[in-house]
């Protein structure tokens, strides 16, 4: 019987939809905007499809950190082994995580962000293989599965997967909100991989030409931006690059609107989103992938949540982005939080890679019933 350690972080991904880029040390920040807890939930996805899965055992904390999600999800066994006195912290996850080790799991199953991995990471080294269900805010660590489902089908195929080296990374947050991309490399930790389950860590590409093609692809757009459309602008520099071209100074790590040539809000929120969307006729969402991840939705942007999607259709997401990225990205994955949304977008999208320029790029999830054999990662 396999042995699986389960840590989950309640307040992981909070700091998301309000626009705070991170949670860590923001939690009450996070709820004064109207924050929700999300990270159970995306625990019970992952959870919900092995409570009938034979030959597991969970280990886990109680209450919010893992136990109400267990029996919540329809599993009966499980041990409680760590309780946290009052609000957990990362020290809970830490002390959880140097019980579980002492326990002797098979796997330590986690939910939460970049810094939950880290903390984790801190206390078994590579003694323990990791395994995220990605529910933070930023999610750079090749220790993911790409989506809550791929999490499930990685716990109950364990017998066929192989154990990678996989990045355990994070960001200065307090950089990351001012606008730098500060990343730093923790370790090396040992996640079980099945073809096509577990994220790579992000990438940044600084090629010499990357910035005349980010020019090329922000004077095409900038052709062909409709009058009295809404536009929502997602992060990274080939989007700052569009707003650069129209004479607008864009937030380089946030989400922001334009209309007409004019900057309507600057690092909008889930709330700004949806309140100047509600009168629109005609939104588009201009986004970028996560370089070699391929996220283009569901890492570092859930301010551009279901519900703002769904406002615009599926049909008005542009995706940009540099050959050279594209050529270093194998496929784009989505992961809004609802499955039936990342579905919507099919089997690929056109992303336009210079002026007027574009390529076809495959869309991947994973399917559910395929068997593990089928997936193994050679």
């Amino acid at each position: 019987m396999k042995r699986i350690g389960l840590i989950i972080n309640p307040v992981a991904g909070m700091g998301g939809s309000v626009g705070l880029k991170g949670t860590d040390g923001n939690v009450e920040e996070a709820r004064a905007r109207g924050a929700e807890p999300h990270a159970g939930d995306r625990a019970r996805m992952a959870l919900e499809p092995i409570k009938n899965s034979p030959g597991l055992c969970f280990l886990t904390c109680s209450g919010d950190m893992g136990e109400s999600v267990l029996a919540g999800s329809g599993i009966t066994r499980y041990q409680i082994v760590y309780s946290p006195q009052g609000k957990s912290s990362a020290l809970d996850t830490k002390e959880a995580a140097r019980v579980l080790l002492r326990e002797g799991v098979d796997l330590i199953l986690f939910c939460g962000g970049d810094g939950t991995a880290r903390d984790i990471f801190s206390v078994v080294g590579r003694d323990v293989p990791l395994l995220g269900i990605p529910a933070g805010v930023k999610m750079y660590s090749g220790v993911f599965a790409i989506c809550p489902a791929a999490a499930a089908e990685l716990v109950t195929g364990l017998e066929t997967a192989v154990l990678r080296d996989s990045e355990v990374m994070d960001v200065d947050e307090e950089a990351y909100r001012a606008g730098t991309l500060d990343t730093r490399l923790y370790g090396i930790a040992r996640t079980p991989v099945i073809r096509g389950m577990v994220q790579v860590s992000k990438q940044v590409y600084e090629e010499p030409d990357e910035e005349r093609v980010k020019g090329q692809i922000a004077q095409f757009m900038q052709e062909v931006m409709l009058p009295d459309t809404l536009y929502i602008l997602g992060a990274g520099t080939t989007t700052e690059a569009i707003a650069r071209y129209l004479g607008l100074k864009k937030t380089l790590l946030g989400v922001d609107v334009v209309k007409n040539g004019r900057l309507v809000a600057r690092d909008a929120d889930e709330k700004i989103l949806l309140r100047l969307t509600g009168g629109e006729k005609d939104i588009r969402i201009i986004i970028s992938p996560i370089g070699a991840q391929g996220f283009i939705l569901g890492r570092g942007n859930q301010q551009i949540s279901a519900t703002v999607i769904r406002r615009a259709g599926v049909g008005h997401i542009i995706v940009v982005a540099t050959s050279h990225k594209l050529q270093e990205t194998p496929e784009l994955l989505v992961d809004t939080g609802d499955p039936e949304l990342d579905r919507e977008f099919g089997e690929s999208i056109q992303v336009i890679c210079g002026y007027r320029l574009a390529q076809r790029k495959r869309i991947r999830q994973p399917a559910p019933h395929e068997s593990n054999e089928k997936k193994r990662q050679i």
